[in-house]
């Protein structure tokens, strides 16, 4: 068993950064209701983008492997939080596009269920405490757009 460690300091207000084995620093906050100044990003949005990162470099890695002709994929997650303290999440939904010409379904599918049944850490540790789902699209080509942004407002 490997030891994992990581610091968590306290910037201003709920600002905080953390740094782990990476030595890779990365800022946490709250908004102003808090005592934040909502600089960084939330701890549960850490957890979505870990969710999807772990569960991305698994499915890349397999297809990489199998010489898939992948341009890029992105994950789109969806995840839903209930209304009482602790106000954790009830379930997330990952959405995996990929994008390339002539991409199989079934090496898409396969290196999927592998990363969510297998490889992928954090959905391993996740999805004993709340629902994880999951689907696919499969794209000729990726058409980049603001309005496909997160965050984006129209003017």
């Amino acid at each position: 068993m490997s030891e994992k460690k990581a610091v968590v300091r306290q910037v201003q207000g709920t600002t905080l950064v953390a740094r782990s084995d990476s030595r890779h620093w990365v800022v946490m906050d709250g908004s102003e209701t808090l005592g934040g100044s909502n600089a960084g990003s939330s701890p549960k949005e850490l957890l979505m983008f870990a969710l999807g990162g772990c569960t991305a470099m698994d499915v890349i890695s397999m297809l990489k492997k199998r010489r898939v002709p992948l341009e890029t994929m992105e994950i789109n997650l969806t995840g839903n939080v209930r209304e009482e303290h602790p106000q954790v999440f009830t379930d997330i939904h990952i959405e995996y596009v990929f994008y390339g010409k002539g991409l199989d379904c079934n090496d898409v599918e396969q290196a999927i269920e592998l990363s969510t049944t297998k490889y992928c850490a954090v959905s391993a540790m996740l999805r004993t405490s709340i629902k994880l789902t999951h689907s696919y699209r499969i794209e000729d080509e990726k058409v980049r757009s603001p309005k496909n942004e997160i965050g984006h407002k129209e003017g």
